[in-house]
């Protein structure tokens, strides 16, 4: 089910910080308390490949998403406990040392079922065991959630294990969403920060069209 447009769940889910403290964080919450957009991206586990580059990068990034006024918080099924464990490993070791924002262990799987994010691909169920077996490994894909101040959800994309993310895509969009927010203009295809945008209209587009 597509989230765009809608509320994003108002679930609590465990959360454990670089300090080792494990709390509960309600992203829905996040974002309408604080008055700020959240990014909000799911990595399939810990101590594993892409994984650490995706979450370095967001660490690198997170002065600009702090301008502008966007929370990060990454996310995956793993528990607190091993979301410490990878936090406290180095960086030429694999690890996520130096990573400071949140990170969802959602590893009862609410939260990450909730959205459709699993890579469960097959269901069997035995009539004569009462057993459920599935294929996949019952974790997430990259997914990634753009929610703005009031909880709607604006962005999402989905991509498959071996694909990494841009980052700067996701500043591009908050930047695009913010000018919409800000000016009332829609933002056309490749529009960047302090790039033409235009009126919703057939004049704006004409307009627009015609002198790009």
């Amino acid at each position: 089910m597509a989230f765009v447009g809608k509320k994003f769940p108002n679930l609590d889910v465990d959360a454990m910080n670089d300090m080792g403290d494990t709390f509960k964080l309600n992203v829905l919450e996040e974002a309408k308390n604080k008055g700020k957009k959240v990014l909000l991206f799911w990595y399939p586990k810990d101590f594993t490949f892409v994984c650490p580059t995706e979450l370095h990068a967001f660490q690198e990034a997170l002065g600009e998403f702090e301008k502008r006024n966007t929370i990060v918080i990454g996310a995956s099924c793993d528990t607190p406990e091993v979301h410490f464990a990878w936090l406290n490993t180095s960086k030429d070791n694999g690890g996520i040392e130096g990573v400071t924002y949140p990170i969802l262990a959602d590893s009862n799987r609410n939260l990450s079922s909730t959205l459709g994010i699993l890579d469960i691909t097959n269901e069997t169920y035995n009539e004569e065991t009462g057993v459920v077996t599935v294929e996949g490994d019952n974790v997430t894909y990259r997914a990634t959630y753009l929610i703005d101040e009031e909880g709607t959800v604006f962005h999402e994309g989905i991509n498959h294990m071996p694909v990494g993310r841009n980052v700067a895509e996701f500043l591009r969009l908050i930047d695009a969403y913010s000018h919409v927010q800000k000016n009332g203009e829609v933002c056309p295809a490749n529009w960047e920060e302090g790039k033409d945008a235009m009126n919703a209209d057939r004049k704006g587009v004409a307009s627009y069209l015609a002198s790009h």
